[in-house]
C-alpha cells in the first residue's frame, strides 16, 4: 500500500516553514474527525453522506502526496453513491495509514 509522506506540503511550503507547520496542524486537528465522521456514517449505512465524507478526505490524501490512494478514495465515493461498499477494508486500511502517519508528524 502506499504510504503517506510530507512531499507535496513541503513542495508547496518551500521554505515557509510557519506555512509547513500549519498545513501540518490542520491535517493533525481535522483528519480523526473526518475519518471518525466517515465510520459514523458508514456504520449507519448511510453511504450518501459516507460518499460525501470520501470526498472530503480525498484532499487529505492528495496533500499527504498518495496519488494513487487517490484514485482508490473516488472509485469508493462512486461506489458509496451506489449504496456498494466493496472497497470499504481497503480504504479503511488508507484511512489507518493516514492516521499513523499524522500522528507521527
Amino acid at each position: 500500500m502506499e504510504q503517506p509522506n510530507l512531499n507535496y506540503i513541503n513542495d508547496l511550503a518551500g521554505d515557509d516553514d510557519a506555512f509547513r507547520a500549519k498545513l501540518i496542524a490542520v491535517i493533525k486537528n481535522e483528519l480523526p474527525a473526518e475519518i471518525a465522521e466517515y465510520k459514523s456514517n458508514l456504520a449507519s449505512q448511510n453511504y450518501l453522506a459516507a460518499a460525501n465524507n470520501v470526498h472530503k478526505l480525498k484532499h487529505k490524501i492528495s496533500v499527504m502526496g498518495m496519488e494513487k490512494s487517490y484514485y482508490l478514495a473516488e472509485s469508493f465515493e462512486n461506489s458509496l453513491k451506489e449504496n456498494n461498499t466493496q472497497q470499504a477494508e481497503e480504504f479503511d486500511g488508507l484511512l489507518q495509514a493516514m492516521q499513523n502517519f499524522a500522528a507521527s508528524l
